[in-house]
């Protein structure tokens, strides 16, 4: 099945805080082979210490190539072994018509230029209202993505698609190779609520997944979840491995001494 299953860290940013080093064991312990941080600028000497320590690898890095920060997210994402930088977010505004998004398409394309001077391709990550505003009557996410280089790269965060009113496995279908990272996420489908582990949720992860057979990576995210996070995580992989939808993970030291969603104790969140 391809790479092994990756965790966007920014769904344990709180528990990152408390003890990283303790944290990445943790779900490395639970069978994930990879992560794709959302901060390689503050500590990525650090960050790469602690990933090699617990045998994570960086399936890629969210970060801000633009402006000041953009040689800086070159030099973290290089650090800490990525070879794809993924714009995170951009304004809602930019998606309000055909002029902004074509203004845009002009600035990520530049942008992949310039990572790939460094070595690096370069995604775009997208939210809700990519999908919720048409343009011409077509979602503003499939205007941009006609614009783009095709070096530039999509990886579809699969929730906020589905927030954004659209049916994801035909979105995937639309969008072809150009998705080349997905974000695996489940919950109610709105856009307050609190998501919960996948395949605990409403979305149609095995269609999804089914849909997008040019994907490299599969990345768990939970933006916010309505249990322990730490168990969310663990409980993600346990079902995605289940159902046949995810690579089974080979024995995985635990350094940590902690073992499954949960650890000896009952669910800690990495605290």
């Amino acid at each position: 099945m391809g790479n092994p299953l990756a965790v966007q860290l920014y769904t344990v940013r709180e528990e990152l805080g408390d003890d990283r080093a303790r944290v990445l064991r943790r779900i490395a312990g639970f069978g994930y082979g990879a992560v794709e941080p959302f901060d390689v600028i503050s500590d990525p000497d650090g960050l790469r210490a602690d990933l090699d320590a617990a045998e994570l690898a960086v399936c890629s890095v969210h970060g801000w190539p633009f402006g000041d920060q953009a040689d800086a997210a070159f030099r973290g994402a290089q650090v800490v072994g990525a070879d794809t930088v993924i714009v995170p977010h951009m304004p809602p505004e930019r998606f309000a018509g055909a002029d902004g998004v074509r203004a845009l398409a002009r600035e990520l394309n530049d942008a992949s230029g310039r990572a790939a001077g460094h070595g690096l391709r370069l995604g775009y990550h997208n939210h809700d209202f990519e999908l919720s505003a048409p343009i011409g009557g077509r979602p503003a996410l499939e205007v941009l993505a006609d614009l783009l280089d095709p070096a530039v790269l999509l990886e579809v965060d699969t929730y906020w698609a589905a927030v954004g009113g659209q049916d994801v496995p035909a979105l995937l279908g639309r969008l072809g190779d150009r998705v080349r990272f997905l974000h695996v996420k489940d919950g109610p489908v709105t856009k307050d609520d609190p998501m919960t582990a996948v395949g605990a949720g409403k979305m149609p992860v095995a269609a999804i997944l089914a849909a997008a057979p040019a994907v490299e990576w599969k990345v768990v995210e939970l933006d916010a979840c309505a249990t322990d996070m730490m168990t969310a995580v663990g409980d993600s992989i346990t079902w995605l491995v289940n159902h046949g939808l995810a690579a089974a993970p080979a024995a995985v030291p635990d350094p940590s001494g902690l073992s499954g969603p949960s650890g000896p104790s009952g669910a800690a969140g990495g605290r």
